[in-house]
């Protein structure tokens, strides 16, 4: 079963027996991207359809966005696209990306996979949050450490949403993020960087 079978999250929930929470863990301060970065993505919005595919969105919003707040840990961590993983023959599967721990051995091997991103195709979040939900099991399960939080974004370019999942626990953030107020979801996307890339376990308190 590949993660793109699971319809919705409950599905993911009964087969690894995954408890659901929802709570507003993500507070931050907003944070502007760069003038470079700003200037790049009006000048698209203003001369290209951006939302006419799953490829612009994909291509024009999604990978640029993560790619701007990545390039502030590309040296400890990696980040893959459309990167196939697997842990058994039911969580397998290629997200569409992966922020992972940067390999000793060099950025061709996947090491520790932190955050988990899918792109809400069809903008169907319910889908997406099912195969987003199994990816982060599968991503725990590689990791060997279930008390290690594994982070999940669920994006259809516009709006942003996020989770966690600890041991047996999924927290979804109850607020959404949206591209019409870029540092706010800079703000968002840094502080779960820094949480992944720390061990910080955002949502633990909130449980």
């Amino acid at each position: 079963m590949a993660f793109s079978d699971y319809k919705n999250i409950a599905q993911v929930q009964q087969e690894y027996q995954i408890i659901y929470r929802e709570a507003h863990f993500l507070v931050t301060h907003p944070q502007e991207p760069s003038l470079q970065f700003r200037e790049e993505f009006v000048f698209n919005f203003e001369n290209i359809d951006v939302y006419t595919s799953e490829g612009s969105r994909s291509e024009i919003i999604i990978c640029p966005i993560l790619r701007e707040v990545y390039k502030r840990y590309y040296q400890g961590y990696s980040l893959w696209i459309q990167k196939s993983i697997g842990y058994d023959d039911r969580l397998v599967g290629t997200p569409d990306y992966i922020i992972a721990k940067r390999s000793a051995l060099g950025k061709t091997v996947l090491e520790f996979p932190m955050i988990i991103a899918v792109e809400a195709k069809q903008n169907d979040f319910t889908k997406g949050w099912g195969q987003c939900a199994a990816e982060l099991v599968a991503a725990q399960r590689l990791n060997g450490d279930m008390s290690r939080p594994v982070y999940g974004i669920v994006s259809d370019g516009k709006l942003w949403e996020f989770g966690c999942l600890r041991e047996q626990i999924f927290v979804k953030e109850t607020a959404g993020f949206t591209v019409d107020h870029l540092a706010e979801l800079f703000g968002v996307l840094e502080m779960l960087f820094q949480a992944a890339t720390t061990g910080q376990d955002l949502c633990k308190s909130k449980e």
